[in-house]
C-alpha cells in the first residue's frame, strides 16, 4: 500500500480517486477490528456543554467507554455494536451536533483553538468558522465534497496555517499591527500555492466556500476523482488565479497577491502548550491533553464539569489531541489544572507525553502490525519516545508518531519524527515536507515489551 498523499515521494503523480472518499462519519460508521467507529465533525473544535454530555452519553451507552480526539479537533468513538446506528444519531441530534444529515461528514473546519482567549491574542476568526459552517451546511453543491476536504482558519499566528488545509484563511492585522478579526482582511490559499487572494473580512467565509466550489469544479473537469486540492492533475491544478474568477462570479472582490507573506510560527509547533493561558479581565483558560489522544468518559465528563462549573461553558478541541476551557477565574485555574492531572490527563508542557501520537494499532486496526499504543507508552515509562533511543533523542523536538502500518494514520503535518513498525520491529526516519527530501528510514530495535 502506498505512503499517505501528504508523504507522497517528491515529483509523483497524485494518485487516481476510481471510488468516493469513504471517509467515516456520525452516520456512515467505519467497520472496524474492535467495533464500529463515528467520526464527530466538530467545526473549529467547538463543543457547549450539552454537547459534550451528548457525546459522553454516547460512548458510555453504545462504545467502549473512551473517546478519540483526532488531529482535526474532531471526536470518535470506537468498539460500537451492529444495529446501533440510528439510536447513535438520536442522541447526536438531541446534542445538537448534526444540523445537517447530509453536510455532516464536509463540516472539516480548522480554527486556531486560542482566538480570543490569550492576551496579545490576534483576530477571532472563530466567528468565520461558525459563518462558513452555516454557509457549508445550507449548500447543495456542498455535499459533493469528499469527507477529508479540509478548511483551515489562522488568526493570524501561524499555529494551524500549516495543516495542510485545501483552502485556508489567515486572518491579517491592520498597518499599526492590532488584529482587526472579520473587520479586517484575510488571506485566501488554496492548496500549496504560494499566491493568496486577499479579501474583506465579512466576505471571508462565504470566499472559503465559493473556493471549495471551484475545486469541485476543476476535479469534476479533470477526471480524477480527486479527494483533496493537492490530488489535482497538474493540467487541472486550481491556484488563488483561478478561484479569483471564480470569486468575481459570486460578486466578490479579491486582490492578487504573488507571494503572500507566511505567519511567523510560534516557538512550539503547538501553540495551545498543555498548562495555563492566561487572558484578559482577570480570566483564564486551561489546555490538557489526551495521552495518545484517548480520553476514559470520566475523564470527559470531568472536563465538561469544569467547563460548566467554573468555564464560559464551553470546551475547544485541539488538532494535537488536547481539550482548551476556556473563561475560568485566574484564581481557580491553577487547582482545576491539578484536578485535571490528578485525572491522568497531560498538563505539564514538559511532560514526555506531549508532541507524542499514534495511530490505533492492535487490537483495534486490523491493518497494523502491533499494538503501537502498548509500545509507545513502554517506551515513555523507560523515559524514551522512539524505541531503542535515549530519553532526549528526538531530533529538534519534532513530534513524534507511531504507526502500526505504513499508512501511518494520524500523522502530523510538516517535519515530524516517524516511527512506523514492520515485520522486523520499529523503523525510525524524520520526515521533513518538500521539496527537501525525507532521508531514508534508519532500523529501530523494537520497543521495550510492556
Amino acid at each position: 500500500m502506498p505512503p499517505s498523499p501528504s508523504i507522497r515521494p517528491q515529483g509523483a503523480e497524485p494518485p487516481i480517486r476510481d471510488r468516493g472518499d469513504a471517509c467515516p462519519g456520525a452516520l456512515r460508521l467505519h467497520s472496524a477490528a474492535d467495533g464500529h467507529l463515528a467520526r464527530v465533525r466538530l467545526p473549529a473544535g467547538d463543543l457547549t456543554v450539552r454537547q459534550a454530555t451528548g457525546l459522553a452519553d454516547a460512548a458510555d451507552r453504545l462504545g467502549d467507554g473512551h473517546l478519540s480526539l483526532t488531529s482535526r479537533g474532531n471526536a470518535e468513538l470506537r468498539g460500537l455494536s451492529d444495529g446501533c446506528g440510528a439510536e447513535l444519531a438520536g442522541l447526536l441530534r438531541d446534542a445538537g451536533l448534526l444540523p445537517s444529515a447530509r453536510h455532516e461528514r464536509i463540516r472539516n473546519i480548522l480554527a486556531s483553538p486560542l482566538a480570543g482567549l490569550d492576551h496579545n491574542t490576534p483576530a477571532d476568526v472563530r466567528r468565520w468558522a461558525r459563518e462558513l459552517d452555516g454557509l457549508l451546511c445550507a449548500s447543495e453543491r456542498a455535499t459533493a465534497l469528499p469527507g477529508r476536504f479540509l478548511f483551515v482558519l489562522d488568526d493570524g499566528r501561524g499555529d494551524v496555517a500549516g495543516l495542510g488545509g485545501d483552502v485556508s484563511l489567515v486572518a491579517e492585522a491592520d498597518r499599526a499591527g492590532a488584529p482587526t478579526g472579520s473587520t479586517g482582511t484575510a488571506l485566501l490559499r488554496v492548496g500549496d500555492d504560494p499566491a493568496a487572494l486577499r479579501i474583506a473580512g465579512p466576505d471571508a467565509p462565504r470566499a472559503a466556500l465559493a473556493a471549495a466550489e471551484a475545486f469541485l469544479n476543476a476535479a469534476e473537469a479533470s477526471g480524477s476523482g480527486a479527494w483533496r486540492v493537492r490530488e489535482l492533475p497538474d493540467a487541472q491544478r486550481l491556484t488563488a488565479r483561478q478561484v479569483a474568477a471564480h470569486l468575481h462570479e459570486t460578486g466578490i472582490t479579491p486582490t492578487y497577491v504573488t507571494q503572500a507573506p507566511t505567519p511567523v510560527s510560534p516557538p512550539s509547533p503547538h501553540s495551545a502548550a498543555p498548562g495555563i493561558i492566561e487572558g484578559p479581565n482577570g480570566t483564564a483558560s486551561l489546555c490538557v491533553l489526551a495521552p495518545l489522544g484517548r480520553l476514559t468518559v470520566a475523564q470527559w465528563r470531568l472536563l465538561t464539569a469544569v467547563a460548566a462549573d467554573d468555564g464560559c461553558g464551553a470546551l475547544r478541541l485541539t488538532p494535537w489531541r488536547g481539550i482548551v476551557l476556556p473563561g475560568l477565574p485566574a484564581g481557580t485555574a491553577a487547582a482545576r489544572l491539578s484536578a485535571l492531572a490528578a485525572a491522568g490527563l497531560i498538563t505539564d508542557p514538559d511532560s514526555p507525553w506531549h508532541r507524542l501520537g499514534a495511530c490505533t494499532g492492535r487490537p483495534g486496526c486490523a491493518k497494523s502490525l502491533t499494538d503501537v499504543r502498548t509500545d509507545a507508552a513502554a517506551a515513555v515509562a523507560v523515559g524514551a519516545r522512539v524505541p531503542g533511543a535515549a530519553p532526549t533523542a528526538v531530533p529538534d523536538g519534532l513530534p513524534v508518531h507511531w504507526s502500526g502500518c505504513e499508512r501511518r494514520c494520524g500523522h502530523p503535518h510538516g517535519a515530524w519524527v516517524d516511527v512506523r513498525a514492520t515485520g522486523e520491529g520499529y523503523r525510525v526516519a524524520v520526515v521533513r515536507p518538500d521539496p527537501a527530501p525525507a532521508p531514508d528510514d534508519a532500523p529501530a530495535p523494537p520497543a521495550p515489551p510492556p
